[in-house]
């Protein structure tokens, strides 16, 4: 198969590395190729922290997607989210007096945006730029207003930058691997696109990606990020929070975490009738009486940090009320039994839990965030503004690239 056409994803988590290998057929439509996971190692949220072990890793991952797909790839995309992400959102201005806004008139306004983005922080790198609003004369247009008569222009953007080391150290654990990046792809800009519709995107909405050892929000608007944070803290710190002030090792934690119920009413399966921690659960430990009240005590007191620094996000982003309402659940650590109801009594209103129910292997929770990725290579994404060439013959392009016609 000619690997000029087939094309390939890879997302660069904490536990797992996955790819899939896709190709356009001559419908237009996709064809998965081949997928393939391997286990995380070398990379820490996203971080290459032993860049040996990276490529290791990332080459394995790949030449067994290879394998299956009979191709070898030149190019890939990668899927991330670290917490030393930053997302700034910038207003830019120009008077128009009465004129025609032209495209020269948004060209500006987004190279002066880009120019001022890398100016405050030659250590960052643009990953993505997305169109929020236009707001001409006061007024709010969506769309890019071309034609029309104005007295002013402002142009509200948000940029998701990366430290330039870090991609860096991306990028050459793919090269040892003799592969190029192609582009960086945000994970919970891809999940979003593969979990939500346009109608909830465009109205606004919050996702949380709850996984092993970070938790990542994006507030959405318009088709558009408008905020996105993640924080280095996931469900394994709190099973190593029970471990270590019960002094239980990780494994024994691990299977107190997958049986508790986190609207804390029910604790029949954990406790015996004296809520005393059951003796099966003391697998290599030695048996002591450790009471519920310090295990949910040690639980609440992280979740309720976590649940902190979520609605803070969420309230810098100045949103509207329709994002705090229409909060969404997904990730491994999303399905613990009733967590989706500790949310809902933490922000005062039903949250969404986001779960595929699907028997295709790919079309499953673990490739959520490729399958995202791959929808937004394919079809483009109207308010990115990372230029991006998106059919053979290079005539659809991101909105970027429709004003300046080159990569930034």
């Amino acid at each position: 198969m000619n690997s000029e056409v087939a094309k390939g994803i890879i997302e660069l988590g904490n536990v797992n590395l996955k790819c899939l290998i896709f190709q356009i057929n001559s419908k237009n439509s996709i064809d998965v190729l081949s997928t393939s996971f391997a286990k995380s190692e070398g990379i820490h949220n996203g971080v290459v922290v032993n860049l040996n072990k990276a490529s290791n890793s990332i080459r394995q991952c790949i030449a067994n997607a290879e394998k299956n797909a009979k191709i070898s790839l030149k190019k890939i995309t990668v899927i991330l989210e670290q917490p030393e992400f930053l997302c700034t959102k910038f207003s830019k201005n120009r008077k128009i007096n009465g004129s025609k806004i032209h495209k020269d008139d948004i060209e500006f306004l987004l190279s002066e945006a880009k120019k001022q983005v890398t100016l405050n922080d030659r250590n960052q790198s643009i990953i993505h730029i997305f169109n929020h609003n236009y707001v001409v004369d006061g007024k709010k247009f969506i769309e890019e207003p071309i034609g029309v008569y104005a007295d002013s222009l402002s142009h509200e953007m948000t940029f998701i930058t990366m430290p330039k080391n870090n991609m860096k150290n991306i990028n050459q654990a793919f090269i040892d691997c003799d592969i190029e990046v192609e582009r960086f792809i945000s994970s919970i800009f891809s999940l979003a696109a593969k979990l939500l519709d346009n109608e909830v995107l465009q109205s606004g909405c919050s996702l949380i990606d709850i996984g092993f050892e970070k938790i990542s929000l994006g507030v959405f608007k318009n088709l558009a990020i408008i905020h996105s944070f993640t924080f280095p803290i996931g469900i394994n710190h709190i099973t190593k929070d029970i471990s270590k002030v019960c002094s239980l090792t990780l494994s024994e934690s691990e299977r107190i975490m997958k049986k508790i119920d986190f609207s804390f009413q029910d604790a029949q399966e954990i406790f015996d009738e004296n809520n005393i921690l059951k003796t099966d659960y003391f697998e290599t430990s030695n048996f002591r009486k450790i009471s519920k009240s310090l295990i949910f005590n040690i639980v609440q007191a992280r979740l309720s940090e976590v649940f902190e620094l979520i609605k803070k996000q969420i309230f810098i982003s100045n949103s509207s009320s329709e994002n705090t309402i229409n909060i969404y659940l997904t990730g491994g650590g999303a399905n613990l039994k009733n967590l989706t109801k500790y949310f809902e009594n933490s922000f005062k209103c039903k949250i969404n839990l986001l779960q595929m129910n699907s028997n295709n292997k790919i079309e499953n929770e673990f490739f959520l965030s490729c399958l995202g990725a791959l929808k937004i290579i394919n079809d483009g994404w109207e308010t990115e503004a990372i230029p991006e060439p998106i059919d053979k013959d290079g005539q659809k392009f991101s909105f970027f690239s429709r004003f300046f016609k080159i990569k930034p």
